[in-house]
């Protein structure tokens, strides 16, 4: 789930960004509307997260017009105006969810990944490949029962590739769906990662590699 922040608080964005990675989130941050709406445009979030009062003017007008082109981006307002007639507005101008600074991460980090949820197609609570069970709720990964320990980029992966199980899944869609702009898209980490899963899966394996392309997890009527 990519997520990206909009936050010019140079003390707090850094760590609402660490917070949400160490989650699980893949995010991308900017620190003003012009940002925010360069980044809206040419990448695919599954929610946004913004401050209102930014250095080039107030996040709603970003929001309205998001809304005013078609954009259904879950967003939540995260900022320190907490009057009854702030959140009022931030509802009327298209907010999905609005939390008033200070907050608790843990409210932080279960509200955005609600409206990520939100943003993305209907997915059955538990994904099942042969042997291989991923439970998302839990976010629990057993291979013929045994419990398998993931880190949150290993099993964001392994989500990708049970959802598209037989199909080849190529670097840049993991890079897409997993990963966020401090990623160059020519650095090994996919690589790297796929290794690191394949080394926890354990044998037979199941992910293969397409030469060129990407990498592939069997199902269960196709060999690795």
């Amino acid at each position: 789930m990519r997520v990206l922040v909009l936050e010019d608080d140079p003390e707090l964005g850094p760590v609402i960004i660490r917070g949400l990675r160490e989650a699980g989130f893949a995010v991308d941050s900017a620190t003003d509307l012009a940002d925010a709406d360069f980044k809206l445009a040419v990448n695919t979030y599954d929610c946004l997260v913004a401050d209102r009062a930014l250095p080039d003017g107030d996040a709603l007008t970003l929001l309205a017009a998001q809304r005013k082109a078609g954009s259904a981006l879950p967003v939540l307002l995260l900022t320190a105006l907490d009057a009854v007639s702030d959140r009022v507005a931030g509802f009327e101008h298209g907010a999905d969810d609005y939390l008033v600074k200070p907050f608790a991460f843990a409210e932080l980090n279960a509200r955005v990944r609600t409206l990520c949820r939100r943003a993305q197609p209907a997915r059955l609570p538990e994904l099942r490949v042969g042997t291989l069970e991923l439970d998302l709720p839990r976010r629990r990964v057993r291979r013929e029962g045994v419990l398998l320990t993931l880190t949150a980029k290993e099993f964001a992966v392994l989500e990708v590739l049970m959802l598209r199980a037989g199909e080849v899944v190529t670097r840049t869609d993991l890079i897409e769906r997993c990963w966020d702009e401090q990623t160059e898209p020519l650095s090994n980490v996919v690589d790297v990662l796929i290794g690191q899963l394949r080394r926890k899966l354990g044998p037979p394996e199941l992910i293969s590699t397409v030469r060129g392309v990407g990498y592939r997890l069997a199902d269960h009527t196709t060999e690795p």
